[in-house]
């Protein structure tokens, strides 16, 4: 099963929307709850990253036989150094961001501790895609 999700970087009310939709189709589907949390906190940190970091872009979320799959398309400013942005309490959020509570700099290590698997590929200037692994 495959869900698409446009993540607009207008609109900071519409942040973690995705995220909770999805959880409440994994609940449907009888899914383990420590693994919906799991899902739940990997793909909202991701889900803030995108809008905040990344100017919105695509969520694409994959139930598939033995893990989800969710791939985060954005074609922001890009990652210029992944190791430092894996970094706890790094972040380039702008006040305006901060001010509105995001931007404490733990969305890439908590999307680390979330998930089973988590590739960043980013390119400065042309955008990032983040793909998070969870096993089922």
């Amino acid at each position: 099963m495959v869900k698409e999700y446009l993540l607009s970087g207008d609109d900071f009310s519409l942040a973690g929307e995705a995220s909770s939709n999805f959880k409440s189709l994994l609940k449907k589907l009888g899914i383990p709850t420590d693994t919906i949390r799991r899902v739940s906190i990997a793909m909202y940190e991701a889900e803030i990253n995108t809008i905040v970091h990344g100017g919105g872009g695509i969520c694409t979320a994959e139930i598939l036989p033995d893990k989800v799959k969710l791939t985060f398309v954005d074609h922001g400013p890009g990652i210029s150094d992944i190791p430092l942005a894996m970094s706890e309490g790094f972040s380039t959020a702008s006040d305006k961001v901060r001010e509105l509570g995001f931007g404490a700099g733990m969305g890439l290590p908590n999307i680390k501790k979330y998930t089973d698997e988590l590739i960043i590929d980013s390119r400065t200037g042309e955008g990032t895609t983040v793909t998070l692994i969870i096993n089922l």
